[in-house]
């Protein structure tokens, strides 16, 4: 074997030996997949009123905390701070809307406040004569008889608590009877009606010198449309006059 050879030989053995001991190189895989995508929190909110219930021209406090957002609105109030309180004074029952708008998308909270409104006073303009007129009953009796029925002693309980509500008032009972009987029975009867509830207004803390009694008995009956129950049932009454 020349030199040549032998050299080309050396080679080959070396190079197959390499070749042996060498593992093959794995090729490299891109990795495309994209990282999670990290949604922004939703806002959250609250609000509310203190107190609930508040009379007309009182004032309130309304209050409200949000996280998470960008933008916080009131209606009535417009954008406002992300929390805060105001001072309001409603001139009717209100709900009050927030909403909180954010990255994460938009909420929203209510609040009511209900106000006490007063009953309007249609009387302070009447007169004693008008208020009179409008809060007094006449009351009414059985056939011969002069006692408070029951079904009228509400009447004449209310009868009394507004005249004793009202000292400056002076009026007249009249006592007033059916047809039937005699014109003397009648003026008795009727004075006895007017004199039962005289003494049922006194009871009640009516002064008796604001009260004039008068029977008419059957003279001036309310009723002459017919001679039957459903008209003296009308007539026997004790019929209030106003007389200041």
């Amino acid at each position: 074997m020349n030199i040549d050879r032998f050299c080309a030989f050396l080679l080959a053995f070396a190079f197959a030996t390499i070749m042996t001991g060498c593992h093959p190189v794995k090729p490299v895989v891109k990795n495309d997949t994209q990282p999670p995508k990290i949604n922004p929190p939703s806002p959250s909110a609250t609000l509310k009123v203190t107190p609930e219930t508040i009379d007309k021209g009182q004032p309130a406090e309304l209050s409200w905390t949000t996280s998470n957002a960008t933008t916080v609105a009131i209606d009535g109030l417009g954008t406002v701070a992300a929390s805060g309180s105001k001072k309001i004074t409603p001139a009717s029952s209100t709900t009050y809307h927030l909403t909180a708008q954010g990255d994460g998308g938009s909420t929203e909270a209510n609040a009511r406040v209900t106000v006490n409104i007063p009953p309007t006073d249609t009387t302070s303009h009447l007169t004693d004569q008008q208020l009179f007129e409008q809060n007094i009953k006449d009351i009414f009796f059985s056939y011969d008889n002069f006692d408070i029925r029951p079904d009228e002693t509400q009447i004449a309980n209310a009868n009394a608590d507004f005249l004793a509500r009202h000292p400056n008032i002076k009026f007249t009972i009249e006592g007033h009877c059916d047809e039937r009987g005699s014109e003397v029975y009648n003026m008795g009867l009727g004075e006895n009606r007017a004199s039962t509830v005289r003494q049922t207004l006194i009871d009640h803390g009516v002064s008796p010198d604001r009260i004039k009694v008068i029977s008419f008995g059957k003279e001036k009956p309310f009723c002459t449309t017919a001679e039957d129950e459903s008209c003296w049932q009308q007539n026997r009454r004790a019929h209030f006059v106003f007389s200041n």
